[in-house]
């Protein structure tokens, strides 16, 4: 019988995995995979600040992630520099003086290993209520927007034509992005959220005919990664954040695989949604 830390640890997992597919599917549609790296080695200060003032480190999170993606999102207008270097200015900044507010706390001790690679072990109780509760709000707002939100994704010119806010579905967007980094972080840190979001969605592409298949295949593959990689760091005693990365990533090559072309189960979606 399983102990109730791994029991725990297995249902936090998958509510955010069942999060993960369908948003990891518009990031990878919209070509934005540094964005949720940005945005994800940035919450790092956001969990500095959580512990520094004693307070909800998911909700410090939350915000800091969320203005950091509203400061990108006006920045690349504001300014001449490349939506690519902002990325890269944003991601290391953040991460750094996330690492340099850690560093000043000496009184209090510190697991960096556990924000940075994930310590979904040690999830409790209220930890899944948050992951559980913010994830369904992430959900239904997914699909309350669905249409205006793949229609912004697909084409944003037609989407304005047809009288879609393209600069607010973008907002909310970055919005979601942000809420999700905050509710994954204990599953697999802030170094590995941007591989569980795009990893299984990239896998299910290749299996999908239409984008709602892609986004329930992505939640499937997300799923089974976060339950083969902790089998496998309960076996192998090896650590848990990385272990369901590396889960997830054996089954994007076993989904490469010639075998899958001989069997006709390979059908890749229109290229202008999917890339």
């Amino acid at each position: 019988m399983f102990e109730d830390f791994f029991t725990r640890a297995i249902f936090a997992g998958i509510g955010v995995a069942l999060v993960s597919g369908p948003l990891g599917c518009f990031i990878v549609w919209r070509r934005l995979a540094y964005f949720g790296d940005t945005i994800s080695h940035a919450s790092l200060l956001g969990v500095a600040l959580g512990i520094l003032l004693d307070s909800n480190t998911t909700l410090i999170v939350f915000c800091v992630s969320g203005i950091i993606a509203i400061a990108l999102l006006f920045m690349q207008t504001l300014t001449k520099v490349g939506i690519d270097s902002l990325l890269g200015i944003f991601a290391h900044a953040g991460l750094a003086l996330g690492l340099l507010v850690l560093s000043f706390m000496t009184w209090i001790r510190v697991d960096i290993m556990g924000f940075l690679f994930g310590d979904i072990l040690s999830v409790s109780i209220s930890d899944l209520i948050i992951i559980y509760s913010g994830g369904s709000i992430v959900l239904a707002i997914i699909f309350i927007i669905w249409r205006p939100f793949f229609a912004a994704t697909v084409n944003p010119e037609i989407a304005k034509g047809e009288g879609t806010n393209v600069r607010i579905i973008e907002f909310v967007f970055f919005l979601l992005i942000a809420s999700v980094v905050a509710i994954a972080i204990k599953v697999v840190g802030v170094l590995l959220i941007t591989s569980l979001l795009i990893i299984p969605a990239v896998t299910a592409r290749r299996f999908s005919t239409s984008p709602e298949q892609m986004a329930i295949g992505a939640s499937l593959i997300a799923v089974i990664s976060v339950i083969g990689g902790l089998y496998g760091s309960l076996k192998l005693d090896t650590p848990s954040g990385p272990s369901i990365v590396v889960a997830a990533f054996c089954l994007f090559i076993l989904s490469v695989l010639p075998i899958w072309k001989i069997l006709h189960l390979s059908k890749i979606p229109n290229k202008d949604i999917t890339g």
